[in-house]
């Protein structure tokens, strides 16, 4: 290959007569392709994690989608590149062509993908062939713009490489801070995709449009100025009507009508609220973060008594509440004069927002996060532990079930010593451990790891109609398992009394005590028993 290359069936170009021209010409002509490069490789890093992150929203298993997102388009980047090869020829035109593709299905990507969870059902099928195609549109682009670069000024094959592998890796980087930093809390997941979409489409374009603009016949000018009209009135559509979209295909996974929704740093929240019955008068608030529900307002009254009531039997002066975000455990707390002070750590400020904010969810909670004697800590509760130093006499663990990666740590042999550290020697321990009889090895396994990090414990379990058959667990740090039972001056309740607690502790012939291995960072067992067993639900 010499200096002059570009004769490849396209005829010389421009980029080709600059290279036999003044270096300055073709130094800038070098620069607007890897400046391309720079930009396409930020464009198809964001479409990879926006599908990693967007799949995480709705299945809740970032360590599973990653895997499916990052190992199909990888496989197809290499199908691409090795389905660029005839297109060589022509580099200019289907470069361009490539670009507009990458811009359509990737700008839509998310969008799609929502509709197919939505109405279709057909999230995972859909999620892989979103990533093939990708992968084989962003496979082929390197190729395309190795040929580019070499019609420029041709140079060794390792210098070429090089130069252009760090353009697309520095691109890359900009792509990945630009993601969460950028994109998501300015335009949030759908319309910050589309707008990577717009950029997409103005890099390919800008380049072959000026640098390699007489490789282009007549009728591939027409055709790509034409494409490109309708990828942007396509995108530009579909930016103005995101909102609209988003909020359609919310509604169709809720059975109630939804009265907020917004989606945190950490999750996605939403909160519905069903038309009164006329027979009963009755209207059900309801809270779901990334689409698990969180609590009934008919019947959350059963599973907050239960959560808190037996746990505060004992000592009681200082109370530590690790998530929670709903106020609605503090406000069972609150309810005994004696409680001195409640500190409760909250990943998701949002959350908590909404709790002190939403008419009916404050008269639901009493506005238990106003009381002076409850204290906010905002941050994750396991770095919390970590490095607390103040000893609680109770502890009410309300967290998120562990069908996530980020919330399996949350039910750990390391977490739950976390726990022992900061528990008062007669002090005790309350953890939400999910279903024994839908999960009846999540919940087991929960217990083992709680035994594990040397508690005694006190299983029970209680029917919550929004959930079925809901289980806890009572621990102390003492060598004997903690009596199950209330205090002498608990609150009149609604829902438990002594008789109900006793027999809450007795599970029947075909959910009793499995001996299960405990769970730990390394190896979340919780993590793979929750999903197998939710799965069939």
């Amino acid at each position: 290959m010499t200096g002059t290359v570009g004769t490849t069936g396209e005829g010389t170009t421009e980029a080709t007569a600059a290279a036999t021209a003044s270096p300055t010409r073709w130094r800038a002509a070098r620069t607007a392709v890897l400046a391309a490069v720079f930009v396409c490789a930020a464009c198809g890093l964001v479409y990879e994690l926006a599908l990693v992150a967007f799949g995480s929203y709705l299945i809740g298993d970032t360590v599973g989608q990653a895997s499916i997102v990052l190992g199909v388009m990888v496989f197809a980047m290499g199908v691409g590149a090795l389905a660029a090869k005839p297109l060589q020829s022509r580099a200019a035109v289907a470069f361009a062509a490539v670009e507009l593709a990458l811009a359509l299905f990737g700008g839509l990507s998310v969008l799609g993908l929502y509709a197919a969870f939505a109405w279709l059902d057909l999230y995972a099928p859909a999620l892989v062939a979103t990533a093939l195609l990708l992968g084989l549109l962003i496979g082929a682009e390197i190729p395309l713009l190795m040929v580019l670069l070499q019609r420029i000024r041709a140079q060794a094959a390792g210098s070429a490489v090089a130069d252009l592998f760090a353009a697309d890796y520095v691109g890359a980087l900009l792509g990945g801070l630009a993601f969460p930093f950028l994109l998501m809390p300015v335009f949030g997941q759908l319309r910050g995709v589309l707008v990577v979409g717009v950029v997409n489409a103005l890099a390919g374009l800008a380049l072959v449009f000026t640098v390699f603009r007489r490789e282009l016949s007549r009728r591939a000018r027409v055709g790509l100025t034409a494409g490109s009209v309708v990828v942007g009135l396509i995108l530009g559509y579909a930016y103005l009507t995101a909102y609209d979209f988003e909020v359609t295909a919310r509604q169709q996974l809720f059975r109630d009508p939804v009265v907020h929704a917004e989606r945190s740093a950490y999750q996605e929240i939403v909160l519905t609220r069903s038309v009164p019955l006329v027979s009963q008068g009755v209207t059900d608030l309801r809270l779901y973060l990334n689409g698990d529900l969180q609590f009934s307002s008919v019947d959350e009254y059963r599973y907050h008594e239960a959560l808190v009531h037996p746990v505060l039997s004992g000592a009681r002066r200082s109370v530590l509440v690790l998530g929670g975000g709903d106020g609605l455990a503090v406000r069972e707390l609150l309810r005994y004069p004696d409680v001195g002070s409640v500190t409760v750590v909250e990943l998701d400020p949002a959350v908590i927002r909404l709790a002190r904010t939403e008419p009916q969810l404050r008269t639901l909670n009493h506005d238990s996060f106003d009381d002076p004697r409850v204290r906010m800590v905002n941050t994750d509760a396991f770095q919390w532990l970590r490095t607390e130093r103040e000893r609680f006499d109770a502890i009410v663990v309300d967290l998120p079930d562990p069908d996530e990666t980020a919330t399996a740590k949350l039910y750990s042999i390391e977490f739950y010593a976390l726990v022992r550290a900061v528990l008062a020697d007669d002090g005790r321990v309350v953890v939400q451990a999910g279903s024994p009889y839908f999960a009846p090895k999540s919940y087991w396994c929960i217990e083992a790891s709680i035994r594990a990090a040397g508690f005694a414990t006190t299983p029970y379990h209680v029917d919550v109609p929004s959930f079925g058959d809901w289980g806890f667990v009572l621990a102390s740090a003492g060598p004997v398992a903690p009596r199950l039972g209330l205090a002498a001056d608990v609150p009149p309740l609604r829902f438990l009394d002594a008789e109900t607690l006793r027999l809450a502790a007795n599970f029947p012939r075909d959910r009793r005590r499995q001996e299960l291995p405990p769970s730990t960072l390394l190896h979340p067992r919780v993590l793979e028993y929750a999903r197998a067993e939710w799965r069939s639900y």
